[in-house]
């Protein structure tokens, strides 16, 4: 199974995405990790990706398509992948065409209002990106990383008036994709949250029952 996940800032993604992990036997693509990853080791295109990234520019999507490229083909044959901040643009969305084939998109739609309580009450490991959030998903020890014992903090823009803004650009951004994989006829499986309290395990199962229904699972 080769899919795509599409959810807003805060949605879930990460989140449920690790969780379909060991369940349905995939990877996990995350732009977002392995960028963090490549400028930890500060080689050449690690530093070139650091210039952008603290520049506030998008990665070009030269290198972005080559990593990516990269990665899909050091995944064994017999594993699929959910992809995770990828494609962001039609011409991503064109170019991973070339790379590989798309079985289903898996997308979260999750109310603003949900979005902006989550994120305003996000921390993050500054170490291993590990997410939570003081009012669901606290960790064992105040300011602690239950993984790996790292500081947590939290971002800058997790505040409603920036949340907001890049809710915005991510519902502007993300429209001409939705249209772009429905148009070639790429299944949806869509959850919609409703409650502030739904439990990410609900999340998951709901999209597990739908993976077996298209036999992907």
């Amino acid at each position: 199974m080769n899919a795509i996940m599409f959810g807003a800032p805060g949605s879930g993604k990460g989140t449920c995405s690790a969780r379909l992990r060991d369940k349905a036997g995939v990877d996990i693509i995350s732009m977002g990790d392995i960028f963090r990853s490549m400028i930890k080791k500060n080689d050449i295109l690690g530093r070139i990706i650091k210039s952008y990234v603290e520049a506030g520019l998008l990665v070009p999507d030269i290198i972005v398509n080559e990593v990516l490229r990269d990665v899909i083909n050091h995944i064994p044959r017999n594993t699929g992948f959910i992809l995770d901040g990828y494609p962001r643009t039609l011409a991503q969305a064109e170019m991973l065409e070339k790379i590989t084939k798309i079985d289903v998109i898996m997308q979260l739609e999750v109310p603003d209002w949900i979005i902006i309580e989550r994120l305003s009450s996000r921390w993050i490991c500054r170490n291993c990106g590990t997410v939570y959030n003081i009012r669901f998903l606290k960790p064992k020890a105040e300011g602690i990383c239950d993984k790996c014992g790292g500081q947590l903090y939290q971002r800058t823009d997790d505040n409603p008036e920036v949340i907001k803004m890049r809710l915005d650009v991510y519902e502007k951004e993300t429209s001409p994709l939705l249209r772009f994989y429905k148009q070639k006829n790429v299944p949806f499986i869509v959850h919609k949250t409703e409650a502030l309290d739904t439990p990410p395990e609900h999340v998951v199962e709901y999209f597990l029952t739908a993976l077996k229904r298209l036999s992907l699972v």
